[in-house]
Formats: structure tokens, C-alpha cells, sequence
């Protein structure tokens, strides 16, 4: 039955929702729900078995026994409506609900990890804890505009360069800020005119071995 399913999923024009398709093993759902989840989508919600069945290539009684498999699951439901004549529906608000949960949550995890993400890389550079103070620096930074991007750039440098103190990444964001080098492609497109400049000069000079603070701002 799976795949008369699927051939008539392939030959016809089915919507099927991203979140739906990236998340049903985590609600529990098999592929031949989400077959049958797919269909329900895209179709008229009038409970109609022998149109159903006709089209999915089941019985009535696979219809009904996966219907009850999804209502168990909590994503769909068979009811009444209140309307005369009255005739059952198949809703699927439960599914909706939970798509929408599942961004909601992965918005905030991913939120979250951001902002844990540039502590951690300072922590990891540095080797030990940030003080209550660093933690407030840092996050000034972020507050005033500068993206995660180019403080992490900037750690980096300091690092490279044997300098581990947020006074010195201060005054490496703050004359990146004037020459109005705002992203990684900022970033590299200075560097390597800084290396054309000098390569006369010395011509096997590294690209990461430049001074930002002692470079004046042209």
C-alpha cells in the first residue's frame, strides 16, 4: 500500500510542510504516517472513507485504523461539526500546534547557544573564567553594535598576537570601527592590503601578522 501512496504523492501536486517532514520521527511518527499526514493536508478535510480509501489505495478498515494511530499520536482528530447536517471532520490543529512549538523551540535553543557561543570561545581562548566584569565588557560590545562575527575576530587577533586582555580587543573593535571594517569580508579585504602594501618590503610576510593598533586609519 506504501507504494501506491507514493506513486500518487509523486504524481500529484502535494504541499508538504518542511517542519513536518525535518521533525516527524521526533513526534513519533512513522513514514507511513507521514504519508497519510501528507494526503490529509492537501485534501479536503470532509471525512469521506470511500473517497479516501479510493484515492490512498487502503481499505476502510487501514483507513480507520491509522486515523486512530494518528489521533493516539496527538496530530489529528475526528469530530463532529456543529453545523446540520451535521458531518466529521479530520483536524489536524494538533499537528499545526506542534510545528509551531517545534520553531518556537528551536528558535530560542538557537538564541540561546548564540549568545552562550562568543562567552565560550573567550573562556576557551583564554583558558580559564571570565571575571563578572569581562562578562559585562563583552556583552557591552554587543550592546553597541558590534556582531558576534567581528568580537570573534578580534579575540582571535588578540591571541595571535599573544594579548590576551579585552583592553587591547577594545582598541582592536574600535579601529576596525573607524576604517568601517563591519564583517569578516571587511576584515579580510584589509588584511590583504596591508600585505600588498608591505610586500615589497617583505614579501614572505604572514597575512595574520599585522598590527591593527599601530596601522593609522586612513
Amino acid at each position: 500500500m506504501t507504494e501506491k501512496i507514493l506513486t500518487i504523492i509523486e504524481k500529484g501536486d502535494y504541499r508538504i510542510p518542511f517542519q513536518l517532514f525535518k521533525n516527524y520521527k521526533a513526534f513519533g511518527l512513522t513514514e507511513k504516517d507521514l504519508i497519510f499526514l501528507i494526503y490529509f493536508i492537501n485534501e479536503e478535510k470532509n471525512f469521506n472513507p470511500k473517497k479516501m480509501c479510493s484515492v490512498l489505495g487502503c481499505s476502510q478498515i487501514e483507513l480507520l485504523e491509522e486515523i486512530d494511530n494518528l489521533s493516539s499520536k496527538g496530530v489529528l482528530e475526528l469530530k463532529l461539526t456543529d453545523t446540520q447536517p451535521k458531518e466529521e471532520m479530520i483536524l489536524l490543529d494538533n499537528l499545526y500546534k506542534k510545528l509551531v512549538t517545534s520553531i518556537t523551540q528551536m528558535d530560542s535553543i538557537s538564541y540561546e547557544e548564540e549568545k552562550k557561543t562568543i562567552y565560550d570561545l573567550f573562556e576557551q581562548e583564554f583558558s580559564r573564567t571570565l571575571s563578572p566584569i569581562e562578562y559585562e565588557l563583552i556583552g557591552g560590545w554587543l550592546e553597541a553594535g558590534y556582531s558576534e562575527e567581528m568580537v570573534s575576530l578580534a579575540l582571535k587577533e588578540a591571541v595571535y598576537n599573544g594579548a590576551t586582555r579585552l583592553t587591547y580587543i577594545d582598541k582592536i573593535l574600535y579601529d576596525w570601527k573607524k576604517k568601517g571594517i563591519q564583517n569578516k569580508a571587511d576584515y579580510e579585504k584589509e588584511k590583504m592590503r596591508f600585505q600588498n602594501n608591505k610586500r615589497e618590503i617583505k614579501p614572505k610576510k604572514e597575512l595574520l601578522d599585522y598590527d591593527w593598533l599601530n596601522e593609522k586609519c586612513e
